[in-house]
């Protein structure tokens, strides 16, 4: 009814290996209009770029961070943090209009836990803490330039670095607006809470936060679209439609149990990369994508324990168990199914030949399951009225009713 599982993983891992990337802007620049560095890098969001000049003799480092506007009335911020790759605890210099004179100014601001909380306006405060030696910033075009959605600012500093510590955690952004020199917050896209980068200032190298996080995620999508979205409604069909096959014994329950452990067992380990992925990916949160996979999860583990607690036929409590598990069951392979596409859609996969791939795969087993439900109520119908026939003495009650299935 389904292709063999290991064409299904090749099949699913071709397709989402295409998993967009965080975009990178199209080149960085070592020369600008008053100075020139020795390397640059293209930033991962925003299409923001650094360029830079390190000096090992004496510690010190020239940069230039490259930014663009959102907003005639926005803000465009760049900052460093002395202790891990997070807005949290950034040093940051935020330049925006005037809100007096119109001209660009540059001030300082910690980004400290109550930023993120939005508890009180952002003031500018001194960074004490690092040794800034500079700092200026400018439009591109010069004096003449004016502040307008897509404006390019470009931000200059001079820094005394630690000695022997050259791995940097640069955090930039950019916002809608300014209340008089307060900055509001910025947007929360996916994009804009992932403007963070681990760069080396002497070897130009910079961290692979961002690949492991894409490898992560394709990694994630193929086991949860496999397991929840694949493997355990197979193993719900064969359990429905294959139990009464006479023919078949009892390989119908041994098929049926191998396959929802095997997706269990293999959506917990998805179930762990996504908890892995928030980790990594502070302040970005589906809420209703992380809601659905706990649920599904915490649904697939009662089913598993279930295994341990089922009664003999013969039992008093068979029938309540019995309810119990069709009722757990069916809800876990809904709720794995419509969190599949949920993740589709989180990962921006939304429009994409690997979301339709899965659908045309769930639609070949929707299909086979009208196909058999159909026959069931077929079948059904026919020794219902055998029946009835052989209560009226118009049949033989020696004669047997063709077929072997019935409904649950």
């Amino acid at each position: 009814m389904t292709m063999p599982i290991h064409h299904l993983i090749f099949f699913l891992s071709v397709l989402l290996s295409s998993c967009p990337e965080p975009a990178f802007s199209a080149h960085c620049t070592t020369t600008t209009s008053t100075k020139s560095f020795q390397k640059c890098t293209s930033l991962p969001t925003q299409q923001a770029s650094l360029a830079w000049t390190f000096h090992p003799r004496n510690a010190t480092l020239d940069l230039a961070f490259f930014g663009t506007f959102i907003s005639p009335s926005g803000w465009v911020g760049w900052g460093i943090n002395p202790t891990s790759a997070e807005m949290t605890g950034t040093r940051a210099l935020i330049a925006f209009p005037d809100p007096n004179s119109g001209q660009i100014v540059l001030l300082p601001f910690i980004l400290d836990p109550t930023v993120k909380l939005q508890k009180a306006p952002l003031l500018s405060r001194p960074l004490d803490d690092i040794h800034l030696l500079s700092s200026s910033a400018m439009l591109y075009g010069g004096k003449l330039a004016t502040v307008h959605n897509g404006a390019q600012i470009q931000i200059y500093v001079t820094l005394k670095l630690t000695p022997n510590k050259t791995r940097i955690h640069f955090v930039w952004n950019r916002g809608l607006y300014v209340q008089g020199y307060s900055p509001t917050i910025h947007p929360t896209t996916e994009n804009d809470l992932s403007s963070i980068a681990t760069i080396d200032v002497l070897s130009g190298s910079a961290a692979s936060r961002h690949s492991n996080i894409g490898t992560l995620k394709t990694v994630h999508g193929i086991i949860n679209a496999v397991a929840w979205g694949i493997l355990l409604p197979t193993g719900m069909v064969i359990a429905r439609y294959l139990r009464h096959v006479q023919a078949l014994g009892p390989a119908w329950f041994y098929a049926h149990a191998g396959i929802q452990l095997s997706a269990f067992f293999l959506g917990t380990v998805g179930f762990g990369i996504g908890i892995r992925l928030g980790e990594l990916s502070p302040g970005v949160v589906y809420g209703l994508h992380r809601k659905l996979g706990f649920t599904a999860f915490c649904l697939g583990a009662l089913q598993t324990l279930a295994l341990l607690f089922r009664p003999r036929t013969t039992h008093k409590f068979r029938k309540y168990w019995k309810s119990y598990h069709h009722f757990v069951g069916y809800a876990c392979v809904v709720i794995g199914v419509v969190n599949v596409f949920q993740g589709f859609e989180a990962m921006g996969l939304g429009r994409s030949y690997e979301k339709l791939s899965y659908c045309l795969c769930l639609s070949t087993l929707i299909g086979a399951c009208i196909a058999l439900e159909v026959n069931s109520w077929v079948i059904f119908c026919r020794k219902s009225k055998e029946e009835k026939m052989r209560r009226e003495g118009l049949i033989g009650g020696s004669e047997k009713a063709s077929g072997s299935y019935r409904l649950n």
